[in-house]
């Protein structure tokens, strides 16, 4: 190897240790409240956890934040004193179970419901000023199809859509789908049926689900599996605690370490996708590195 080819490696290669690394991001969602979308967030950010990759759980739910109650946490700080300046996004991140790190919202606060997409796109920017070495950020997405729920959902590189045996689900959980796929192009979704009576009955709510879009709006979504209904489930509730850890070996447990195994395996983006995102300057990084990288 030439000298100058030898300086070149060497400066490539100290660049990549001292620049962080893209970030998985994850929003979970689903159109309709009640679907169970946020235990299945918290249950999913401390099962990746467990498995131990560096987590970081976003409580999206501006006006309705429920994050924190799950966890029996008790921030000082929380997204409203980053929106009104009064600190850094830093400054109110929390520790969680584990290595878990929160970053919660208010609860109760009606101007935290209403932020204008302006607000939105600076919440995601700030996560470009975070030097955390992370591997997954899951968003906990509000329900609905508010403003802050498209924002955030655009700014992910993978959607989960949780969906449960009832009719409103299904139907919210298209009117999702269609929205995001019609107005802002987005095709890949993975649909999650939680609180299913039977591994059946979890996949027959994806096929119609998935027979919908795929009539409709030529989406054809990934299935990701189906949370059981389960006792032990309601009591890590009530502990506040998530399943994964108070109850393991309970079958809610075990099916949500199996769709925590799932999305590990997906793979990191390996470029901006051109619009707002979390970390975009990691996936702009990484994006220049792949193209050096690249005969």
């Amino acid at each position: 190897m030439l000298m100058h080819e030898a300086k070149v490696d060497q400066a490539t290669g100290l660049r990549r240790m001292g620049a962080p690394k893209p970030v998985k991001v994850i929003a979970v969602s689903g159109g309709k409240g009640g679907v169970g979308k946020t235990n299945v967030s918290v249950n999913l950010a401390v099962a990746l956890d467990e498995l131990g990759r560096k987590v970081m759980l976003l409580d999206a739910d501006f006006g309705l934040a429920n994050v924190d109650v799950l966890l029996g946490l008790s921030p000082e700080y929380d997204l409203s004193h980053l929106i009104e300046g009064e600190r850094s996004l830093e400054e109110i991140i929390v520790e969680g179970p584990g290595d878990l790190r929160i970053i919660p919202a208010s609860s109760g606060i009606g101007r935290m419901a209403s932020l204008s997409p302006a607000e939105h796109a600076g919440v995601i920017r700030a996560f470009s000023e975070l030097s955390y070495d992370l591997d997954v950020l899951i968003v906990d997405t509000a329900a609905g199809i508010s403003d802050s729920v498209v924002s955030f959902c655009r700014a992910s590189q993978e959607v989960i859509v949780v969906v449960c045996d009832e009719p409103a689900s299904i139907t919210d959980a298209y009117a999702f789908m269609k929205v995001m796929n019609r107005e802002y192009g987005m095709e890949r979704f993975h649909v999650l049926a939680n609180m299913a009576h039977s591994v059946r009955e979890g996949h027959e709510l994806y096929r119609k689900l998935a027979r919908a879009t795929e009539r409709f709006l030529d989406v054809t979504p990934a299935y990701l599996g189906a949370i059981p209904h389960d006792e032990r489930l309601r009591q890590a509730v009530q502990k506040q605690q998530a399943v994964v850890s108070a109850y393991p070996s309970s079958p809610s447990a075990q099916a949500l370490k199996k769709v925590a195994r799932s999305v590990d395996e997906w793979p990191l983006p390996r470029q901006a996708g051109g619009q707002l995102e979390f970390f975009v300057e990691r996936l702009i990084d990484a994006e220049r590195e792949y193209l050096e990288e690249t005969p």
